[in-house]
């Protein structure tokens, strides 16, 4: 029996043609109807290959929608949009893969999700898919200002989920820089992490910034903070954490981009780091109303929800509800694709209280550059007297006032919450920061 290999199943070079590494000489002159051209033909593609797939048959299917009643981007939204709770029924309804599996005797790269709050969820790549998913990080990467010199530390985390993998693949197929694999604290433990970085000249560090600013309070622990001379930082930022955590690590640089393992990057920064250039060659964006659904006004905040234009082979992503919000830029930057102001925190993560709508994440932006705080919180919901409240755990360096804090958060977030300091590491336990690729920042204790 034959069948092709991973890299006879696509095209590499018709890839680097339609995918170009150079996004300013291939989209800085680009107008925005040459672009739509470009959206539309590839999701004509994608919309026949998701009439193949069984869980987008019945998704559109019970909707009463035929493949005739999609002729282009402009009828988009008369397709539902889905979530991860409607990929994990898939699962259970079709284990272990979910009827969403369209491998086929294709070669498939496989993840999973952590896992943490129940059966993990299938990741599945098609040769092409991964290696789009792989460039649009290398192609980023490179247009932040990674050099062919660099020496780049990843601190995303490995095993059976994708973050550690991808970034790994992206790396070493689409830039020349060398790539160290440290991956989370578990699989290297945090002292270990700041040897590498000064035994090996490391001048980039990647990943999600909660533990590169842990690491930044290790090297000063150990004495090496001095050793080490990092350049430039890539990771998850939101517009609050960067001052941190650049003034962590002496100045470097620090660059923000967001993406998911459905989906890969769907948007990041450039040079400039005015706003998040969203990947329209590969990305199709949508802001939609987290009661409604209908996309929001201009300069409204919003649900993403993504459509991968690219993953035409074995799991394609039509119309998927990220659950994370943001809002869209006004203006033009150096690219043809639209700008957003990058991730502000989750829909289904929101806690009401008193009529007040509150994100967890929001919270760090109030914490930032105090000498006293490391920075580090988690937040513990309960049911109390009949009425939900909030509780804020701290870490404190000592010196704190827990009534100015209190009062500070009062007036940031427009609701009154309790709050309680700890030790420097307090509140490792319930973030999982050192095993985690997203620490944890809600603990809901109202059905405990």
């Amino acid at each position: 029996m034959s069948h092709s290999t991973y890299f006879e199943a696509f095209d590499a070079k018709a890839m680097l043609t339609d995918y170009p590494l150079d996004l300013v000489a291939a989209y800085g002159k680009m107008s925005r109807d040459e672009l739509r051209g470009i959206q539309e033909a590839r999701f004509t593609r994608l919309m026949a290959r998701g009439w193949e797939i069984p869980f987008y048959r019945r998704l559109w299917g019970e909707k009463g929608i035929e493949p005739g009643d999609i002729r282009g981007l402009d009828d988009i939204g008369k397709l539902p949009v889905y979530d991860k709770t409607d990929l994990m029924a898939s699962v259970n309804d079709h284990p272990p893969y979910g009827d969403f599996d369209g491998r086929g005797d294709s070669s498939v790269v496989f993840h999973t999700t952590s896992g943490t709050t129940g059966r993990p969820q299938p990741l599945m790549f098609g040769p092409k898919g991964r290696e789009l998913t792989n460039l649009l990080v290398g192609r980023m990467y490179r247009w932040m200002g990674l050099r062919p010199d660099d020496v780049v530390q990843s601190v995303y985390g490995h095993g059976m989920i994708n973050g550690g993998h991808y970034i790994r693949e992206a790396v070493t197929h689409f830039t020349s820089s060398l790539f160290l694999s440290a991956g989370t604290g578990i699989e290297t433990r945090s002292a270990a992490q700041v040897r590498l970085l000064t035994d090996f000249n490391v001048s980039v560090m990647v990943g999600f910034v909660d533990y590169i600013r842990k690491l930044a309070e290790v090297a000063g622990a150990e004495g090496l903070a001095e050793q080490i001379k990092l350049r430039m930082i890539i990771g998850h930022l939101g517009t609050e954490d960067r001052k941190a955590t650049e003034d962590a690590w002496g100045g470097a640089k620090a660059y923000d981009w967001y993406g998911v393992g459905d989906t890969g990057s769907i948007a990041g920064e450039g040079p400039e780091r005015d706003g998040l250039y969203v990947w329209e060659d590969a990305q199709y964006l949508e802001l939609l109303g987290v009661d409604d659904g209908q996309p929001v006004a201009a300069g409204g905040t919003g649900d993403m929800v993504v459509t991968c234009l690219f993953k035409d082979d074995i799991a394609p992503c039509i119309r998927f509800n990220t659950h994370d919000i943001t809002h869209e830029l006004g203006g033009r930057g150096a690219l043809a694709f639209k700008r957003i102001a990058g991730f502000k925190g989750r829909s289904d993560n929101m806690v009401k209280l008193r009529g007040i709508n509150l994100f967890p994440h929001a919270i760090a932006a109030l914490l930032e550059n105090r000498a006293d705080l490391t920075g580090e919180y988690v937040c513990h919901l309960r049911r109390e007297s009949g009425r939900d409240e909030m509780v804020v755990t701290i870490e404190s360096r000592g010196g704190t006032d827990v009534g100015q804090l209190a009062a500070l958060l009062r007036q940031g977030l427009g609701v009154e919450v309790g709050v309680a300091l700890c030790d420097p590491g307090g509140t490792a336990a319930a973030t999982q920061i050192d095993s985690r690729q997203k620490p944890i920042r809600l603990v809901d204790e109202r059905a405990l």
